[in-house]
């Protein structure tokens, strides 16, 4: 709908029949007062207002729409004499101005491109909530205990600007944990971006982080701001952070510390506002301690950890992301969701899954695609799956005495016991329990078990010294 304000009765009726040929809704009002009013009860698109008024002028109307109307485009009519008022409407706010006496093409170019204008807003606004309601804790599937841990401490850590460093394998969901981060925070409307570390070549990554002034170096022919400053007031991810080169590291360290960064070629400092998360699959600390990870680099990102569990340490999610996967594939291939039979079911849960949620998501994509029937039978997976799975695990009986029983305290036996008849040996504790490494740490630690033995695995992330008590291990 578009409002009309004008003082002048003839003026008002011409733009109300211009409008209404073109199919415009047209609403008119003789005075600014009125026009308050018609904002509150019927907030309109675009508002068309002349500037010179007896008693509330242009300007306040102007100023009173913005708040009554915050989504209404306001363009203002003025005559030659009074343009410089018209900028001045235009700092204010105002996305246009006209002088009179109006063209009818000019005027109804302005309304065309004012209409457009609130079409784009909607639109963003539409699809930043779409984006906070896909990130929202509420949608992510992980009812494992290990994964509402991370959830839990998601909620803690959002809403402060501290440095989060995320650990976990590939395809475990690291950059969909740092937006959860971003969308439950403050920052939610600001830019959220991730760069990939490993993926952009030594030589310009400087460039990529930083940005560069026009003739820094050969090709640079115009000036571009970096991703730090593209970030400012939002999130950045810097995702595989263990593969920044040492030479950056202490460039990516300062802009931490000093909130400010230099484009390449420029002495000039700009301050940046960004929130700081980082990820990685590798073992920091271990890469500290041979000299390819700056200590001082490491504490700063570290402030508040969190560890993604690897898919095998949380198989009862499988049912639930399979499920997941099935529609939206199924919806994104324009078929009817097919269903997954038990059999089928089963090998997915007794996989191991080395690729992770990510490789879970491929299979499925698969299946769904080569699927003809109703069922996603076992020989529509991929081979690896079909012909590696491991075999179930024995059933546990346990009787459960009328009294009841303490799970806390039969999970603390059940880990005792595995320490103890794997003589100390962590690794192979995890393997009589039928978990990780890391998930073992985290569950002795938990249960304040002593540790018998400082073995580490191979191949598997290390978490860092002090960071127990600040989230769940992979």
């Amino acid at each position: 709908m578009v409002l009309v304000v004008d003082d002048e009765p003839k003026q008002l009726e011409i733009l109300r029949k211009i409008l209404s040929a073109e199919g415009y809704d047209t609403d008119t009002c003789l005075s600014a007062e009125e026009a308050v009013r018609s904002l509150r009860s019927s907030p309109p698109q675009v508002l068309l207002t002349d500037l010179k008024m007896p008693g509330m002028d242009g300007l306040e109307l102007l100023d009173q729409a913005l708040k009554e109307a915050p989504g209404c485009c306001p363009i203002v009519m003025t005559a030659h004499g009074t343009v410089h008022t018209a900028v001045e409407a235009m700092k204010k706010g105002a996305f246009d101005y006209l002088t009179k006496p109006l063209e009818r093409d000019q005027l109804l170019l302005a309304l065309e491109r004012a209409m457009e204008t609130v079409r784009l807003r909607g639109e963003n606004r539409r699809l930043k909530a779409q984006l906070r309601d896909r990130f929202s804790l509420e949608n992510m599937v992980g009812t494992h205990g290990l994964m509402q841990e991370v959830f839990q401490l998601v909620l803690k850590v959002a809403p402060s600007s501290s440095t989060v460093l995320i650990y976990g394998e590939s395809g475990t969901g690291k950059e969909l944990i740092a937006r959860a981060l971003h969308y439950n925070s403050p920052r939610a409307t600001r830019p959220f971006l991730a760069v990939n570390c490993s993926a952009i070549p030594e030589p310009l990554l400087e460039s990529e982080l930083f940005g560069h002034e026009r003739g820094s170096f050969t090709g640079a022919i115009a000036r571009k701001p970096g991703i730090f400053e593209q970030a400012h007031t939002g999130t950045l991810l810097l995702d595989e952070v263990g593969d920044l080169p040492l030479s950056m590291q202490a460039k990516v360290l300062r802009a931490l510390q000093e909130k400010e960064i230099r484009r390449v070629g420029s002495n000039v400092s700009i301050p940046v506002d960004v929130r700081i998360v980082a990820a990685t699959n590798q073992d920091l600390t271990r890469m500290m301690r041979e000299g390819r990870f700056r200590e001082d680099l490491y504490y700063r990102l570290n402030v508040l950890p969190l560890f993604l569990p690897p898919l095998r340490d949380r198989a009862t999610d499988i049912p639930q992301l399979v499920e997941r996967f099935l529609e939206q594939f199924a919806r994104e291939s324009g078929k009817s969701r097919p269903r997954m039979p038990r059999e089928t079911l089963s090998l997915l849960m007794r996989y191991r899954w080395p690729g992770n949620v990510r490789q879970l998501e491929s299979a499925i994509e698969r299946a769904v695609l080569l699927a003809e029937g109703e069922e996603i039978t076992p020989d529509l997976l991929p081979r690896e799956v079909r012909e590696n799975v491991t075999a179930s695990a024995p059933q546990l009986e346990i009787v459960i005495p009328d009294e009841g029983i303490s799970l806390p305290a039969l999970e603390r036996d059940l880990l005792e016991q595995a320490v103890r008849r794997a003589g100390g040996t962590l690794t192979k504790a995890a393997r009589l329990l039928g978990i990780s490494y890391r998930t073992l740490q985290y569950r002795l630690e938990k249960f304040g078990i002593a540790r018998r033995s400082a073995d580490e695995p191979s191949g598997e992330i290390d978490a860092p010294n002090g960071a127990e008590a600040t989230g769940p291990r992979s």
